[in-house]
């Protein structure tokens, strides 16, 4: 019986201990659920974030047609970025996953081109500057078609 007590105490001081240490300041980890489809659209268009506040992007392709007919991806520049200039360079990078290298540094993440019924992810933390930055998906033709977004950080 003491020996089970004593473990009871150890473990509430562990978590006790734990507590101390947790930042009460931090941030939540925001998830946003996005599925594409055949559609050539977004399901979530607009993305409203604080400055510095965490983000998980899950996007689901929810298409049945094959990747490279109907593969899509998830691309976040940077604030001030064209998307449709993005897209449009894009068209000619099919073999870096429409991502061009060149354009490298417009990007704040993404997530690779996924096929039918295929999930990606990714987590990142909001720019800390407020402003709009866009998204969208460069595979070809589809941002153009309408398939894009925004994240607001304000």
């Amino acid at each position: 019986m003491k020996t089970k007590y004593i473990s009871t105490l150890l473990a509430l001081a562990l978590i006790a201990v734990g507590c101390l240490h947790a930042d009460p300041t931090a941030a939540p980890v925001q998830t946003i659920a996005i599925t594409a489809s055949d559609t050539l659209r977004f399901s979530v268009t607009e993305i409203d974030a604080s400055p510095g506040q965490p983000l998980h992007i899950v996007l689901t392709n929810e298409t049945s047609m094959p990747k490279d007919t109907m593969g899509h991806n998830w691309i976040l520049l940077k604030a001030g970025e064209d998307p449709i200039a993005y897209a449009t360079a894009a068209l000619s990078a099919k073999d870096e996953g429409y991502q061009p290298k060149a354009l490298a540094d417009q990007v704040i993440t993404s997530i690779a081109i996924l096929g039918p019924k295929e999930t990606g992810e990714v987590t990142f933390t909001a720019p800390t500057v407020p402003g709009s930055y866009p998204f969208l998906c460069s595979c070809a033709g589809h941002s153009m078609a309408g398939m894009r977004g925004v994240l607001i950080v304000k």
